[in-house]
């Protein structure tokens, strides 16, 4: 039986539809990553096309693994070679690493070299890019309060995903604040060209800028790949898209595979014309619809549809389910938001135990609008004693340690990037202190040359204290001999500082693993929180590192490193290597030959360099020598604190990653692309039973039983969409997400208060408009009988203020017809209520009248009154108002021009109170109540 056979209909055709464009509209849950990897095989094993002619690209590592195992799993005997499945960020950072001193341009200047990029650039983070903004922002003398570097660096990847440069930012400037961020940028760009260096959003423009000023590069890429996959395309931006138009060539033989409702992501760039307008781009294009879900039940589908069907810009889509009925859509009101968190937390603690009884694997999820909203549920979750894993907090290469080591790496690859370089200068502390980096700044900018070369030249020319002097050499001689190291001519580095006819070899492969301490990764660990042994003092810590990987001596399996460390599939791909320019470069593809890994390429290149090792040295030996040349660890041991045990352990990690990246074949510069190309996606664990994450994260994942929360209009949808109906469409695109992440069991939650920042107490909250959107026959309220969901809940009173609940109770029971109701009077009593007979301690002091404006005329007349001066109340009749008073938060109201809306805040009481409205076709409106004309819906 052919495995096209396991497709339904509409998968079939999208898998046979081989040639020509093609645009696969996939709806949530209908098989998207089975068409795109049978479509793959389909191609190898039923049209012949040889695999490192296929390109597929998506936008996770996680996504791109997956792809790539099922495609092995379908072909894998076939062929060595295999299909280029790759993010599209790796993907251009193989083609930049080849190609990209194609964009260099000769220098005006006699014996200087090209201008421009070479090979060797270091990618730099968002940290990275921080610390430059902030470095140009001092020297320009900018008050970094009134213009954060935050916000200038968000504004240079908001041009930068729009392709526009410095200037025409400039030109479209309409206030002082985007030409200043205009000349920032300018001068960003300048300090990344200098420092050779790109950032995240440069890896896809200089990609698709070098694929169209390069013809005989970009006829290479169109020769080596004849189908081109994109996944996700409704997630591309404008750089994203010109690369696979450019990618496309004449063939036009693309795959765009994509769900207009699932895009998401905007504020990063992404541009949803991209699938909106593909028959425009390629007018012979075939749409094919997957429509057939495999994820969720009927229920939840139709409410998901539902609610995605009041967008306006979509093509549309009639998603269906085998998976008749189902429970209905949960619904739970809580008072506060930390009553909406102990619910979820007792529901899915019941879930569990279920589960576990019925022998079945439970996973359960809680989704949010913001990572802010994940305190109340961390504290309710432990407070039931239930594990969970929060998705977005500082993933490994984040931490402190680590982007140390990682920046003396990447000082060693290239020594002109000064980010990297001015973090580790003084780290760990080495006595070259602020005025000593002051002045380096200062030579660098009057000569001209990077920081590393200014530290050449402050020494060449004594410019500095002798103690000054004496540290940076001592840096500058580390640098060196690590970079001699990785070039494998340490030895003769020594040999020639020595001044004798040879110097001592330094340690062989297994000494040097033995001679730091840290490869001995498990065995010898100090002493942890949890208890682990702890080296003592007089003790060796010298293994090989044989012993170490040893499962029997405590040490850490590859097959068991930290999920965060590093991906092994992710380059490990013959076909993904696109070897050196050139015309045997190009010949080797035509005759369709595979091109070896680098290191395999130049192992015996420099065989004696390094003391008569058959091989160079890795990465693992650098962070080795790095560490134990830095007293790193040792600096650490005489901290003697659990935090500084752990960071230790971190860094023994760190070496794992880079032995595990050894193992693989993989040169220094693909092991610190892989670290800067980590993302928060994946660090998702899927074998956690209780998952927190933001929306945003969640896209992609599915889990049996899933809380939606914070159902709030301001909160979701959020309050800076409330002006833009695109914005408004796309919180409800990221509310169609969410509800399609349940496969058996969806439960929306809101709470009637919430505390917001800077208010002493919680305030009214009005129900999303996505709640009223839910058809109500699919609802089913949970906990205390409430008003309906749908209109009704919008008008809704919300007056009254919320009961402290006893944070002493360890269980509530949320199946109780009285639980909660602290919120609602309830049989003549207005005292708040406990389902578990616990009292609050305390209800919220009632409002009091507001004290009159300090700008009143009462308040002016007592002014002059209280200093002997007579002051006379003007006479003038006051305006008449219009229209009834007295709106609350959540009531509908009707105005004469702007039509109807709802009440979203009030703002004080009586003459002066104003109201803040929220009006379908025009936004949020401020309007001062007794002038309003406004009338009850």
């Amino acid at each position: 039986m052919s495995f096209l056979d396991q497709l339904n209909p509409q998968q079939r055709e999208a898998v046979e539809t081989t040639e020509g464009p093609v645009l696969i509209l996939a709806g949530a849950g209908s098989g998207k990553t089975r068409v795109i990897t049978y479509r793959i095989a389909h191609l190898i094993e039923n049209k012949g096309v040889m695999p490192e002619s296929l390109l597929a690209m998506t936008f996770t590592n996680k996504a791109a693994a997956e792809m790539g195992e099922r495609v092995e799993k379908l072909v894998g005997g076939m062929s060595i070679a295999k299909p280029v499945i790759a993010t599209f960020h790796s993907f251009c950072v193989r083609v930049l690493r080849r190609d990209i001193e194609a964009l260099r341009i000769p220098s005006t200047v006699p014996g200087q070299p090209p201008i421009g990029h070479t090979k060797k650039f270091v990618i730099y983070d968002e940290s990275d890019q921080l610390s430059l903004v902030k470095g140009i922002m001092k020297r320009l003398g900018l008050d970094d309060k009134q213009l954060t570097p935050r916000t200038v660096l968000g504004r240079i990847s908001w041009a930068k995903n729009h392709m526009l440069d410095p200037q025409e930012l400039y030109l479209q400037s309409a206030d002082p604040k985007t030409e200043k961020i205009a000349h920032l940028f300018e001068e960003y760009r300048k300090e990344l060209r200098k420092a050779n260096a790109l950032d995240f959003d440069d890896l896809l423009l200089e990609a698709t800028r070098l694929l169209k000023s390069s013809a005989s590069v970009r006829e290479y890429y169109n020769r080596r790949f004849r189908y081109l996959l994109i996944d996700e395309y409704q997630d591309t931006n404008r750089p994203q898209y010109e690369l696979m138009r450019m990618l496309a060539g004449d063939r036009h033989n693309v795959c765009a595979v994509g769900d207009e409702d699932q895009s998401i992501y905007s504020w990063r760039g992404a541009d949803i014309r991209n699938i909106l307008e593909f028959e425009q781009d390629f007018p012979e294009a075939k749409i094919i619809r997957l429509e057939q879900n495999y994820r969720s039940t009927q229920n939840i589908l139709q409410a998901a549809s539902a609610v995605v069907a009041n967008n306006i810009r979509r093509k549309g889509k009639n998603l269906w389910t085998s998976r008749q009925g189902g429970t209905k859509i949960g619904y739970y009101e809580a008072p506060d938001g930390e009553n909406e968190a102990l619910f979820a937390a007792d529901n899915i603690a019941k879930y569990l135990r279920e589960a576990t009884e019925r022998g079945d694997t439970a996973r359960a999820a809680v989704l949010y609008r913001t990572n802010s909203q994940s305190r109340l549920f961390e504290e309710a979750m432990r407070r039931y004693g239930l594990k969970y894993h929060v998705v977005g907090g500082f993933s490994f290469y984040e931490r402190a340690e680590i982007k140390d080591m990682i920046s003396y790496l990447k000082v060693i690859q290239n020594p002109d990037d000064s980010i990297s370089l001015l973090r580790v200068i003084n780290t760990p502390t080495r006595g070259v202190g602020k005025g000593t980096i002051e002045t380096l700044e200062r030579l660098a900018l009057e000569t001209g040359l990077s920081l590393w070369g200014a530290i050449g030249e402050a020494i060449r020319r004594q410019l500095l204290p002798p103690r000054a002097l004496s540290s940076l050499k001592n840096f500058q001689q580390l640098i060196e001999d690590a970079r001699a190291m990785q070039a494998g001519t340490f030895a003769e580095q020594l040999e020639d500082r020595a001044g004798v006819e040879r110097a001592p070899s330094p340690p062989s492969v297994s000494e040097r693993t033995e001679s730091v301490g840290v490869a001995d990764t498990a065995n010898e660990q100090a002493p942890s929180p949890e208890g682990t042994e702890f080296i003592s003092p007089g003790r060796k810590s010298w293994e090989s590192e044989a012993d170490a990987a040893s499962p029997a001596r405590g040490g850490t399996n590859p097959a068991d490193a930290d999920a965060t460390a590093f991906d092994p599939t992710e380059f490990g791909n013959f076909s993904f290597d696109f070897g050196a320019a050139g015309p045997e470069t190009d010949s080797a593809v035509e005759a369709g030959r595979l091109h070896d890994s680098p290191r395999d390429a130049g192992a015996t290149e420099a065989d004696a360099g390094f003391s008569g090792s058959a091989i160079l040295p890795s990465t693992a030996d650098l962070l080795k020598f790095l560490i134990d040349r830095t007293g790193y660890i040792k600096l650490l041991e005489e901290e003697d604190t659990p935090q500084a045990y752990s960071r230790i352990e971190n860094l023994r990690e760190l070496v794992n990653a880079a032995m595990d990246s050894r193992d693989r074949a993989e040169t220094l510069d693909q092991f610190l692309d892989h670290a800067a190309l980590i993302s928060d996606a994946d660090d998702y664990d899927q074998r956690a039973q209780i998952t927190l994450m933001s929306l945003h994260a969640a896209k992609g994942l599915e889990f049996p039983l899933v809380f939606l929360s914070g159902l709030e209009e301001g909160l979701f949808p959020h309050s800076r969409t409330m002006l833009v109906p695109e914005d408004i469409e796309e919180e409800r695109r990221l509310c169609y997400v969410g509800m399609t992440r349940a496969m058996d069991q969806l439960i929306l939650t809101r709470a009637v208060y919430r505390r917001r920042y800077g208010t002493d107490l919680p305030e009214a909250s009005v129900p999303s408009r996505f709640l009223e959107e839910v058809p109500a026959p699919l609802i089913e309220e949970l906990g205390t009988s409430r008003t309906r969901v749908g209109t009704a809940a919008l008008a809704r009173p919300s007056g009254r203020s919320p009961a402290v609940f006893d944070a002493a109770d360890t269980h509530y029971s949320y199946e109780d017809e009285d639980q909660s109701t602290s919120w609602h009077e309830s049989r003549g009593d207005s005292r708040p209520r406990l389902s578990g007979g616990a009292k609050p301690r305390s209800n919220f002091p009632k409002p009091t009248t507001p004290a009159r404006p300090y700008n009143s005329i009462e308040n002016i007349a007592e002014f002059f009154a209280s200093r002997g001066r007579k002051f006379t109340l003007p006479k003038a009749p006051p305006e008449e108002p219009t229209g009834k008073r007295g709106f609350r938060p959540g009531q509908k109201v009707r105005h004469p021009k702007y039509g109807e809306g709802t009440v979203y805040q009030r703002e004080g009481e009586g003459e002066e109170a104003k109201i803040t409205v929220q009006f379908p076709r025009f936004g949020l409106k401020k309007l001062v109540e007794k002038y309003a004309q406004l009338e009850r819906a």
